[in-house]
């Protein structure tokens, strides 16, 4: 290990890490995940967001003046060494920290897709979905990052399995997201869903290990609810919800079943090294799947069906317009990501089969993350200090895209 590397980890000159925390539980789960597995101490800054942060986080740079102050972590000194950050609302907070930390390297980390000029950041850590141009600074993931380890999902198995003992084995987990972009999760979806995963447990004489997102729509999960032909357990998502058995149920099931709008369930699904089946949100012209047939929709976007109304529409208009003229990096494929997932056999679309003999393999995307980060700090001295404690190192899982 290089010597920065090993100044980086030694106990008196420990690095102060703040991790920003914002309000999709997806990117949250991601810079978690990073900091957990640098194992180190961080910070958890947590913020709420004014409802036209987008005009002063796009006209104003390195600002606050998008966050409700008296509600959000406070921020001062003493600054921090380096800044772990995803979402667009969080770019101009982090670059503010890093502008007041005068005579002080403050190294930004970015996750996901940068709104502002990637060379304002020290590294961004992506994914092919959103087309990030190759830089230096840039690391190409083929996977989100994600919280899975063994030890996780034992704990919270073991915490769950009495809960769940009168349902017969082998479970099937199901994880349901919700719409994404030109993608619907309709009540037709929601009907298939439950159909092919009911068919799936069956076929094992097993059971169903169901939990929804903060994105499932309340009328489809009734839907899906209704069309469940096989013992089951559903655990309705709630912000409000004391437990989650997401990991518990990632742990205790023999197989796995996410729907293909959420790159984040499907990541931890497959870092489970257990068989995982994409379930497509769509059918034929608007299936997820990559065919000859869907290629040529892709490029115009497949149209919501059911109930969504006008505003599904519009949004998977607009979507569509960005698709075609805006800057490509503002918009995303999720099908480059489900063709690495199913190429690399981790997974296959439901109802398809797992090739014989094909071993499950682990991920690699976040060790890459990590050895990155740390050669941020080579040839770093920091000041002798005690490392900080860190803040609220479990937080409450609830679980979206």
């Amino acid at each position: 290990m290089p010597d920065g590397h090993k100044a980086m980890m030694r106990a008196d000159q420990t690095p102060r890490i703040w991790v920003m925390m914002g309000h999709k539980v997806g990117d949250n789960s991601q810079v978690l995940a990073l900091a957990e597995a640098l194992g180190l101490p961080f910070e958890i800054k947590r913020f709420v967001y004014k409802p036209y942060e987008l005009v002063t986080n796009l006209l104003s740079g390195p600002t606050l003046a998008g966050t409700v102050k008296s509600q959000c972590s406070p921020l001062e000194p003493p600054w921090p060494d380096l800044v772990i950050s995803a979402g667009r609302r969080n770019e101009p907070i982090c670059r503010w920290i890093q502008k007041q930390a005068k005579g002080r390297r403050v190294r930004l980390v970015h996750l996901g897709r940068s709104w502002a000029k990637i060379e304002r950041f020290d590294l961004v850590v992506t994914t092919p979905q959103y087309r990030v141009p190759i830089r230096p600074n840039v690391l190409q993931n083929k996977t989100p990052l994600h919280r899975v380890t063994q030890e996780r999902l034992q704990r919270e198995a073991d915490e769950w399995a009495p809960r769940l003992g009168e349902l017969p084995k082998p479970y099937v987990a199901v994880m349901i997201g919700g719409s994404s972009g030109p993608y619907s999760f309709d009540h037709k979806s929601a009907a298939r869903l439950a159909r092919q995963a009911s068919e799936l447990a069956a076929a094992k004489g097993g059971s169903l290990l169901i939990t929804t997102s903060a994105r499932t729509p309340a009328p489809t999960i009734e839907t899906f609810a209704e069309h469940v032909t096989c013992p089951s357990h559903l655990f309705r998502w709630s912000k409000d919800a004391k437990e989650n058995p997401y990991f518990a149920f990632l742990g205790l099931a023999e197989s796995i079943v996410v729907t293909g709008d959420s790159m984040s369930m499907l990541t931890e699904a497959c870092a489970t090294r257990k068989p995982v089946h994409i379930f497509d949100l769509g059918e034929g012209r608007h299936a997820m799947r990559q065919t000859p047939a869907t290629e040529r929709d892709a490029v115009a976007g497949a149209r919501p069906r059911g109930k969504g109304g006008k505003r599904a529409r519009f949004r998977a208009f607009m979507y569509r317009q960005m698709m075609r003229c805006g800057p490509q990096r503002l918009s995303r494929d999720i099908r480059i990501v489900h063709q690495h997932l199913i190429d690399s056999g981790r997974a296959v679309w439901l109802g398809d089969g797992f090739p014989p003999g094909l071993p499950l393999r682990s991920l690699e995307c976040l060790p890459r993350a990590v050895a990155r980060v740390r050669a941020l700090f080579d040839g770093w001295e920091a000041e002798p200090r005690v490392a900080p404690k860190t803040a609220e190192p479990e937080v409450p899982f609830k679980r979206s895209a």
